[in-house]
């Protein structure tokens, strides 16, 4: 299940995760930034050879748990820990038009849509609101880098923006088929 998967034409596959959303959330604390993983963000930088190893292992795990395809800007505390970019039209802020009725994704019809695992997810962890964030676009030079090193160095910062008042987030509720708040 969490591991990485792709179609014969190399889209990605959609990926249950194998961690529970309330157990990645109660995790979240522990990677948060601080000055000592800004420290450690600024050393491994200097240090390819172990920047290497360490985006390696942060690859291994989050591949494994989350399906993880190292876009090097993760969304996944934003998204019910579910990686959006499993979606095969690596769609950042919601399903697109052709997700089916019963959530079935329209490129692999045998799985379900990453977005639909993922609200599932965010809601059943109390984390429902973490939907209404807008993702940035995903910035294809990150690829493949730590996205814990982007982080801890603050360049994942406004990655997951709140709409403004005049623009609110119902869209992502109505394209699920579900009541607005």
């Amino acid at each position: 299940m969490g591991e990485q998967r792709a179609c014969g034409d190399g889209r990605p596959r959609p990926v249950v995760p194998r961690l529970e959303a309330r157990v990645s959330y109660a995790l979240h604390p522990v990677l948060a930034a601080n000055s000592l993983y800004r420290r450690l963000g600024a050393w491994l930088e200097r240090r390819r050879l172990a920047y290497r190893w360490f985006a390696r292992v942060e690859r291994v795990a989050k591949e494994r748990l989350y399906g993880c395809r190292m876009c090097g800007q993760c969304a996944l505390p934003d998204t019910g820990y579910t990686c959006p970019m499993t979606c095969p039209k690596q769609l950042r802020n919601g399903p697109c038009g052709g997700v089916a009725a019963d959530g079935r994704c329209e490129v692999h019809p045998e799985l379900a849509c990453v977005w639909v695992i993922a609200f599932e997810r965010a809601q059943g962890a109390g984390h429902g609101s973490d939907l209404d964030l807008l993702q940035r676009p995903v910035d294809h030079r990150e690829w493949d880098r730590s996205s814990w090193v982007n982080y801890w160095q603050g360049r994942d910062d406004g990655l997951g923006t709140a709409p403004s008042k005049d623009e609110p987030r119902p869209l992502l509720r109505r394209e699920l088929g579900l009541r607005p708040r």
